[in-house]
């Protein structure tokens, strides 16, 4: 029997029914805090770990409803044309007090702190739909390995109950992190976005050889990992990037446990939440992959017979 110490975790969303992050289907629990700063990122609302306020500034009427209710004076309404504006430097305690009365659902409040027993009534909500699929719970983020005690004890939970678990990561945490949830994971969707590490900070703000030595230490110890790229195009679609990422997984080619390459078009579904954050979206033009481009990449790493699928949201 696992002991399972009830803490806390700070997450931004549950989202049920999910197809896409790993077999069968699955519950998806998004953890808040991420160490990287992917200018494409689509969950922006789960880089810091903190409450924040969303303004969805179209649907706002500048009534004033929120000002009085917030006790640490987030919402500031300008002299004369009395014009909504979120004050960034002030932190939000998450008490939603705005959001609750906003006439019209301009406000929303990004982050939770549930208990592991508060996460697995959840859970268990679905388990028909495991048990049928084949499916189960994934932890993603932000970066759950930002929050490894409440991430190791969530997928403990989940393996006392025989639930499926996975693990989307970015991989950029100590060894011993990852060596401490790993027995408990069931499957790892690793990312990989760069493989020169001088262009990965670049793009993310840190370097990549802990990333990919996390990466080889997992294979090597013979733990599920299926590979995610993310892919832009100018930023990681070129052949030499595309060889470099065959070469690093070559020697992994015959073990059960590489599940191979998912590849994952850039998109725009987060961009509308850099504005409501008050953000600068980071990337300019679109570096979306035509259907050419990607059909060149999946056969560049079809012919060295890894298993690679274009993953489609």
């Amino acid at each position: 029997m696992i002991t399972v110490i009830e803490r806390k975790a700070h997450i931004f969303n549950v989202q049920k029914y999910n197809m896409y992050d790993g077999p069968g289907v699955r519950t998806l629990v998004f953890f808040k805090g991420c160490p990287l700063r992917c200018e494409w990122c689509s969950n922006p609302e789960g880089q810091l770990r903190k409450f924040q306020v969303l303004f969805k500034k179209d649907l706002c009427v500048h009534c004033g409803a929120c000002e009085p209710v917030c006790p640490v004076g987030i919402h500031k309404f300008s002299p004369g044309a009395r014009r909504h504006e979120i004050d960034q430097n002030i932190e939000c305690i998450g008490c939603r007090k705005c959001e609750q009365v906003c006439p019209h659902s301009a406000l929303a409040v990004v982050g939770e702190v549930k208990t592991i027993s508060e996460l697995m009534d959840i859970v268990e909500e679905d388990r028909p739909f495991y048990e049928m699929s084949g499916g189960g719970v994934t932890l993603g983020g932000g970066e759950v390995l930002m929050q490894p005690e409440a991430a190791t004890n969530l997928l403990m939970a989940c393996k006392q109950r025989n639930i499926n678990t996975a693990m989307e990561t970015c991989g950029y945490a100590r060894l011993e992190v990852v060596q401490k949830v790993a027995e408990f994971t069931d499957l790892f969707l690793f990312d990989v976005k760069h493989m020169n590490s001088e262009r990965h900070r670049e793009i993310t703000g840190v370097r990549n050889e802990m990333i990919l030595s996390n990466l080889t230490w997992l294979l090597d110890n013979k733990y599920n990992v299926k590979i995610r790229m993310p892919l832009l195009k100018g930023v990681n679609d070129g052949e030499q990037e595309i060889l470099d990422l065959i070469k690093l997984l070559k020697p992994y080619q015959d073990f059960k446990n590489f599940k191979g390459v998912d590849l994952l078009p850039y998109h725009k579904l987060g961009v509308n939440k850099y504005s409501q954050l008050g953000w600068e979206y980071p990337i300019e033009g679109d570096p979306k992959l035509s259907d050419a481009d990607l059909e060149r990449i999946e056969n560049s790493i079809k012919k060295y017979n890894f298993p690679v699928s274009v993953i489609r949201h």
